[in-house]
């Protein structure tokens, strides 16, 4: 047995101040006993500097840490307090056995530990409101506490840690290594194998100081014999004691109804995303957030203190007491949490618009034998594939009613690896009508991209043609697997598949449909692109759908008769929602440049469509195949109405020669992100016409219907801190509100609530003029115009622009791409429109080199011929080059390609050639970006 003591002196971010041995009556197996606890406990700091506490949050580490776990979560309170926020108390224990606590050498199960915590909080007399904090088994250990004391208890926080482990999965290899005959003592207790193991999950390594801190308890195997232990309280199945106890914790949580908090490292080796995803579950109203890159020891990978700290001070959890108004629940969760409930309307503005389902387009024409769907895949001179209403809708109702009858329900996942197309339209319809959240994360994302997408949303089911379902199988992807077509047994049984597509409609065709989702359930996760980082979750309720294609169907006069040619994946699946036939044409979606001007054509003839949705990078390559185009073709394209190319900036140049093809259409390019698919819409007219005016950037238009577009100015640092408004000519971060603006990332509440900190401040602009007949919205008190708009939410969209005196936006970047000069930020495509205005330049990007606040411009341009190497460009192209523009630029260098984005094909990666610039002007040798 040895006595507890204080940790020595001089560990990096360890304030000495903070440690305390506390004597603690023992409960259970030490009845009778006192024990000797060391914790972290910041009250007297906080006295001392004269704050008053408002809770305390209730911190308990895992296996193989000790409190030092939670330093910066201690100095992150002191500090807050200290600039006058709520002060939150830290108690940050050491587990007996554990750290500088006591080491008993008794053998201390889960339900002991659960004794143990509440005894050490009876000790110091801990009382509410608590907030508790854990990982790994800190986490089932604090949890218990928090089930137990419901009466003190104001929140949860929860890093990496399971609750619930399913039966017939084996548990973790790690761990299986760990505790395995004859390995666990070597690796936990004789050796410093486990220990060693775990630290070097750190992403990044941990400094080596930090490093000796997390040893230093355990210098010997007499100090071990806790990190075997806990290895060996795994209840691996339920023939182990602490089985029963942790089952009673997990039931316990799904009863809590306080606020909560999931940071997650979803590179964790041990707690992967199949126990978080067990943990939304039993707390469907916790904020999440998964930070990508970051493995088990997530408080030392990401800063995950001043999370804590911003979400405490936002007001997640209230500083009255256990059971506050912030865990009203009508307080929205961040980060897109599981409900398998409808909420309270969260948007003031549209809870009481009209609703009418998605799938309503589809219902109004079930009975109708008249075309619905086209699918020209195949390019081998098979017919295209025709889909009637009639069939549609039946073959939606069989797979809807399927599914409900496999037990997937409102709220659960189904992730769709099907290419555009009839099979696609119908399991999406289907999802939909039961109130199961779609996932569509398509293949432009790359393999590890789409790893990351599905295994971050981890959904219940997965419906994928064989592609789809052999990376899933191959790379471990999550969900029940069901094939988009029948596949032979033995084929079927390689893949993991329960059963085909075909199966769960034949289930279906006598089975009942469930009640349908209401407006304010989750309905889609859609990805974003993965151009500026990796690919984020979109979360979409049913309203927000509904109200999409609304405005698609207002703004663009869509009619059933209308017809849609879509080469574009976010609209290739609205027809049905729109009630109009719509094609996709003969092209890999994931790879816009396959598709041809023949291609368009033939879509366009098959479904006699009037308006054509093409990416910009699409757009590229129907122009450069329109030789192929035959006088059928042409006369089919010049009956094309409308055509709209989003995505992307367009040149135009480039709009005039897709023009060219549709002679009669009217080109738009609507400006939109996957957080908002449209936000403004401008033409090829109102293109040219802006183009006369001074403004820098690409001009797109005025907001469409009821959106709202607001630019929050930069300062000096590049930092888009000012309050939102339309100020005309004032350079800043794009902030835009509309009906069918998203709800949310999934899992990403930190980021959640950076992109809605723009709401405006500042007085709002006037409303547009109300219909006809309509009574106006009265005036806002100038009180409320000055508090955060509670009227509409608003997105950070991380576009720079500004807006002009004509009420249009020009978008001038990204904000990370803005260069922060000695002279202020400069938004890079203005300089970049002015280069390639120099003729032997295709493309441009502008880029900063150097520190921030001195950054200085490099023009790296793709030219139209003879450049077959990356490098310096000649003399005379740099002058042209220089000449061009008013910005100074430093270096000219010229690439045989630009990099860009690997779903568009069209955003030129910004990021990247700025750190491949950056080395090659330092001397070194490098290749093309």
């Amino acid at each position: 047995m040895t006595a507890a003591s204080l940790p020595p002196e001089g560990l990096p971010g360890l304030d000495a101040r903070w440690s305390r041995v506390v004597r603690v009556p023992g409960r259970g197996i030490d009845e009778g006993m006192t024990r000797g606890w060391h914790c972290l406990d910041t009250a007297a700091v906080l006295e001392e500097a004269g704050a008053e506490i408002v809770g305390t949050i209730l911190a308990v580490h895992g296996n193989p840490t000790w409190s030092y776990l939670w330093r910066h979560v201690a100095a992150a309170t002191v500090r807050a307090a200290e600039a006058g926020a709520p002060a939150w108390r830290v108690v940050a224990v050491d587990q007996l056995e554990m750290g500088w606590s006591e080491r008993t050498g008794l053998h201390r199960p889960l339900t002991q530990r659960v004794a143990d915590l509440a005894a050490l909080t009876d000790a110091i007399r801990l009382d509410g409101p608590v907030v508790t904090l854990g990982h790994d088994w800190g986490g089932v250990v604090s949890m218990s506490w928090a089930v137990d004391h419901p009466e003190s208890l104001a929140g949860v926080m929860l890093l990496n840690t399971a609750i619930h482990h399913p039966e017939g999965v084996p548990i973790p290899a790690p761990l299986r290594l760990a505790g395995a005959r004859g390995m666990l003592a070597a690796s936990t207790v004789g050796t410093t194998a486990f220990l060693d193991t775990t630290l070097a999950l750190a992403t990044p390594a941990l400094e080596p100081a930090v490093r000796a801190a997390y040893r230093a308890p355990y210098d010997s195997a007499a100090r071990r014999g806790g990190i075997g232990g806990f290895v060996a309280d795994i209840p691996v199945d339920a023939r182990h004691e602490s089985h029963a106890e942790l089952a009673r914790i997990a039931d316990g949580i799904a009863r809590l109804d306080v606020p909560a908090l999931m940071l997650w490292g979803p590179r964790d080796p041990i707690f992967s995303d199949r126990y978080l995803d067990d943990l939304v579950d039993r707390l469907p109203h916790a904020d999440v957030h998964r930070f990508e890159g970051a493995s088990h020891l997530v408080a030392e990978d990401r800063p995950i203190a001043e999370a804590i700290v911003a979400w405490l001070a936002d007001g997640a959890v209230g500083s009255g007491g256990a059971g506050s108004d912030a865990a009203a629940p009508d307080a929205a969760p961040h980060g897109g949490a599981r409900s398998r409930a409808s909420p309270v309307a969260t948007d003031a503005t549209h809870a009481t618009d009209a609703f009418t389902p998605i799938w309503h387009g589809l219902d109004a024409r079930r009975d109708d034998d008249a075309i619905a769907v086209i699918d020209m895949a195949g390019g081998d001179g098979r017919p295209p594939r025709e889909v009637s209403w009639r069939m549609l809708d039946d073959r939606v109702r069989r797979i809807a009613a399927g599914l409900s009858s496999m037990g997937v329900q409102r709220g659960d996942r189904v992730s769709l690896l099907v290419p555009p197309g009839p099979t696609l339209t119908a399991a999406l319809y289907a999802c939909l009508r039961i109130g199961a959240v779609v996932v569509v994360a398509d293949a432009g994302l790359g393999v590890r991209g789409l790893t990351r997408a599905v295994r971050g949303a981890w959904p219940d089911v997965v419906i994928g043609e064989v592609p789809g379902l052999a990376a899933a199988r191959a790379l471990g992807w999550p969900g029940l697997r069901v094939s988009a077509r029948r596949l032979p047994a033995a084929a079927a049984a390689a893949l993991g598949v329960a059963c085909s597509l075909g199966d769960v409609a034949a289930l279906g065709a006598d089975a009942p449909l469930p009640a349908a989702p209401g407006p304010d359930d989750e309905a889609a996760i859609l990805f974003t692109s993965g151009s500026t980082g990796p690919a984020k979750g979109v979360v979409y309720r049913h309203r927000q759908l509904s109200a999409l294609r609304d405005v698609l169907a207002e703004h663009f006069a869509i009619t059933r008769d209308t017809g849609l040619v879509t080469g574009f994946a976010p609209f290739a699946l609205l027809g049905p929602a729109l009630g109009t036939r719509s094609a996709t044409p003969d092209m890999d979606v994931s790879s816009p440049r396959t598709l041809t001007a023949r291609a368009v054509a033939a879509a366009v003839r098959a479904s006699e469509g009037s308006i054509v949705f093409l990416s910009p990078a699409a757009i590229l390559n129907v122009v450069a195949t329109a030789g192929a185009l035959t006088d059928a073709d042409r006369a089919d394209l010049a009956t094309v109405r409308t055509f709209l190319s989003t995505g992307a900036p367009v040149s135009p140049e480039l709009l005039a020669s897709a023009l060219a093809l549709m002679p009669n259409a009217t080109p738009h390019t609507p400006y939109g992100m996957t957080e908002c698919l449209l936000v403004t819409d401008v033409t090829l007219d109102g293109i040219l016409a802006a183009a006369t005016q001074p403004d820098a950037g690409v001009c797109v238009g005025t907001p469409i219907g009821a959106n709202r577009v607001l630019v929050s100015a930069l300062d000096a640092d590049g930092v888009a801190s000012g309050a939102p408004s339309d100020e005309p000519g004032v350079l800043g971060e794009i902030v835009v509100s509309a009906p069918h603006l998203k709800q949310g990332y999934d899992r990403l509440a930190l980021t959640d609530r950076a992109a809605e900190r723009a709401t405006p401040l500042a007085p709002l602009p006037t409303h547009p003029l109300p219909e006809e007949g309509a009574q106006p919205d009265p005036p806002l008190p100038e009180e409320e115009a000055q508090r955060p708009s509670r009227r509409a939410r608003w997105h950070r969209t991380g576009d720079v622009g500004h807006l002009d005196a004509q009420g249009r936006l020009w978008v001038e970047g990204r904000l990370p791409h803005v260069l922060v000069t000695a002279d202020g930020p400069v938004a890079p495509v203005g300089a970049e429109q002015d280069v390639e205005r120099v003729p032997a330049v295709r493309r441009a990007a502008v880029v900063g080199v150097g520190p921030q606040g001195l950054q200085q411009a490099v023009a790296v341009v793709e030219v139209h011929e003879g450049v077959t190497r990356a490098g310096l460009a000649e003399a005379a192209l740099a002058a042209d080059v220089r000449a061009a523009t008013a910005q100074p630029i430093v270096a000219v260098l010229a690439v045989p390609s630009l990099p860009t984005d690997i779903r568009h094909n069209s955003k030129i990666d910004r990021t990247r050639l700025s750190a491949w610039a950056d080395r090659l002007l330092a001397g070194e040798r490098v290749g093309a970006p």
